[in-house]
C-alpha cells in the first residue's frame, strides 16, 4: 500500500528526517510512537504532500507520489487528519460533512449516516455549530469526515493528544472498528495502552530517525520494553 524509501526532510537547513524508511501493507493499522521533537508529525506531513522530502522515495500502491500536492493525493485515496483538531467551526457538523462527502463525490446522506453511526451523539449535533463541540467530538467528526467516500489510506497525527479517558475510550472504539473493517491506517500516538492494543506494526523515532521496527505481538503488546526506547 505504502513504502517510504530513505526519505530526508529539512526546514530550511535544518534537517529533521534522517533517511527515514518504513511501509504500511493493505489493511494493516501502524503506529508511529516517539518523544516530542522525534519528527513523527514531518513524517506524516510529508507522506501526506504538505511537505517535500529532500531525498528519497514515497511509492503508493507502487507509484511515486512524493512532491504531489496534498489534494491531488486525496483525489487518489490519501486522507490526513491533522493533531490541531480544527473543524469549520462557524458550519453545522452537518455542512462539516456536506463539504467532506461534496469532496468525495458520495451521497451527502450516506456520508451522514457513516459518520453518525460512527458516533451516534452526532445525530443529536447535526445542526449545532462544530466550534461549539468538545476537542473530543471535534478529533471523532475529523476522523468521520476523513473517512467519507471510503479512503485507501489514512494518516491521524495524536488523535488522543489532552483528551479525557472517557473520550480516549471512544476514540479507542472508532480505531478498533477501522482495524476490524481492514482501514490501512498510519497513526502518530503517544498513548501506549492504545498502541499496544491495536498496532499491527510500530516505528520508533528518536531524532529524526527510526530507530526500531515492532512487526512481532509479543513486543508490540509489552508497553514496558516500548518504554525503554523512549
Amino acid at each position: 500500500m505504502l513504502e517510504v524509501q530513505g526519505i530526508d526532510v529539512a526546514y530550511g537547513h535544518a534537517k529533521v528526517l534522517h533517511n527515514v524508511s518504513l511501509k504500511l501493507d493493505q489493511g494493516e493499522m501502524v503506529f508511529i510512537v516517539g518523544r516530542n521533537g522525534a519528527g513523527k508529525t514531518t513524517l506524516l506531513q510529508t507522506i501526506s504532500g504538505h511537505l517535500k522530502p529532500t531525498a528519497g522515495r514515497i511509492l503508493y500502491q507502487g507509484k511515486e507520489v512524493h512532491g504531489q500536492p496534498p489534494e491531488k493525493l486525496a483525489r487518489q485515496g490519501i486522507r490526513f487528519v491533522a493533531q490541531d483538531k480544527k473543524v469549520f467551526s462557524n458550519l453545522t457538523v452537518r455542512g462539516n460533512i456536506e463539504l467532506a462527502s461534496y469532496a468525495a463525490g458520495q451521497d451527502l446522506s450516506r456520508a451522514i449516516d457513516q459518520v453518525t453511526r460512527l458516533y451516534p451523539k452526532f445525530q443529536e449535533f447535526l445542526e449545532r455549530k462544530a466550534g461549539g463541540l468538545s476537542g473530543g467530538q471535534r478529533e471523532i467528526l475529523l476522523i468521520g469526515r476523513a473517512l467519507v467516500g471510503s479512503p485507501r489510506l489514512l494518516l491521524i497525527d495524536e488523535p488522543t493528544e489532552g483528551l479525557a479517558a472517557i473520550v480516549i475510550e471512544d476514540i479507542f472504539r472508532i480505531l478498533n472498528e477501522m482495524k476490524e473493517e481492514k482501514v490501512s491506517t498510519f497513526i502518530v500516538e503517544q498513548n501506549l495502552s492504545i498502541v499496544s492494543r491495536l498496532a499491527d506494526r510500530i516505528y520508533i523515532m528518536k531524532e529524526g530517525k527510526i530507530i526500531k521496527e515492532l512487526a512481532d505481538k509479543v513486543e508490540i503488546r509489552n508497553t514496558a520494553e516500548l518504554e525503554t526506547y523512549l
